[in-house]
């Protein structure tokens, strides 16, 4: 990706084109080109028969010079940047701000365009594309254009697994304002397709990139913890906390699972999980208290629920909040 930025400051993010699609592109509109120039010949000899030599060459050169050079000139600057061939290939033609081509800049790109590709069979062009970072020739650079990509295929969204039940909440008080952007995609990326890994290759990514993100948030990575599983738990609750942001009400993104823990992190008993190692089991998470399931029947007769004879929960001291133990009371709706 390139950045440019426009006239109004704004950051643009394109993709450039390069050399194999360029040239694909530019064979195209030679391939067009000549069709025409052959057709526009074969007519002009016949209609200019009673025309003596001179005058029979004079008006070839001005069809070579009107086919071969006008013609792409005229049609980028018609179509804003886009001939036969990038159509076909996907690609336009724009300024180094972004906007759309004109005439100036159709009519320096197609003059040097007659040196560096039809007078010398596009050798000095491959060369200059190939030095330029965003693979540009000659006549880009001297136009002040860029040629881009338009067509770029949309990859589909991968399923971010979540983390274990039993590290729901653990890391509400960690500080992630100092983890940069680079590694949170690097970890998502690592989550979405650490299944398709050879397992020791995946072990040693998660091991890594669990120690960088320890390092930028300045606590260690608990004991007993697998890597992939601590990776899990630490994008859940970023994604959490840019929910709680999105939202004015702070709700959560997700209705309460068993326990008053999230639908989505509730594992079905005896489910293998795949953060952990071969052979490795993960804490069962603590079911909800009886009496709170023998209150259920009671208040879905109508009974209600300052009748019953249910002790309270007591909440949670401060210290306990973030532990596995504490499940909290969720009256039954």
């Amino acid at each position: 990706m390139s950045e440019l930025v426009t006239g109004e400051a704004v950051a643009l993010e394109l993709r450039p084109a390069r050399l194999p699609s360029r040239a694909l592109s530019v064979l195209l509109d030679l391939a067009a080109a000549m069709v025409v120039y052959v057709v526009l010949t074969i007519a002009l000899v016949a209609s200019t028969a009673s025309l003596d030599d001179a005058a029979q060459i004079a008006v070839s050169i001005a069809t070579f010079v009107l086919v071969l050079v006008g013609g792409p000139i005229a049609v980028e600057t018609l179509s804003h940047g886009r001939s036969l061939g990038k159509m076909a290939c996907g690609l336009r033609v724009v300024r180094d701000d972004g906007g759309p081509i004109r005439f100036r800049h159709a009519l320096v790109r197609g003059g040097i365009g007659v040196v560096e590709i039809l007078m010398t069979f596009g050798v000095i062009a491959c060369i200059a594309s190939l030095v330029s970072a965003r693979g540009r020739r000659l006549g880009d650079v001297f136009a002040g254009t860029l040629v881009v990509r338009e067509r770029i295929p949309v990859a589909r969204t991968a399923f971010l697994p979540p983390p274990p039940p039993w590290l729901a909440g653990k890391f509400s008080e960690l500080d992630l304002s100092a983890v940069p952007d680079g590694l949170w995609l690097a970890i998502r990326q690592y989550l979405t397709r650490m299944q398709q890994l050879d397992p020791q290759v995946g072990r040693a990514m998660a091991e890594r990139l669990a120690s960088d993100l320890a390092a930028r948030t300045g606590a260690p990575i608990p004991q007993g913890i697998p890597p992939a599983a601590y990776l899990a738990a630490v994008m859940q609750e970023r994604q959490a906390r840019e929910v709680r942001r999105a939202f004015a009400n702070g709700s959560a993104a997700e209705g309460p699972g068993v326990g008053g823990l999230p639908a989505s992190a509730v594992r079905p008993s005896g489910a293998p999980d795949s953060y952990g190692p071969p052979g490795w089991s993960a804490p069962a998470v603590t079911p909800p208290t009886a009496h709170v399931a023998e209150a259920a029947p009671a208040v879905s007769l109508g009974v209600p629920p300052s009748s019953l004879d249910v002790p309270p929960s007591a909440p949670p001291a401060e210290g306990e909040r973030g532990s596995t133990e504490s499940t909290g009371f969720v009256p039954p709706a």
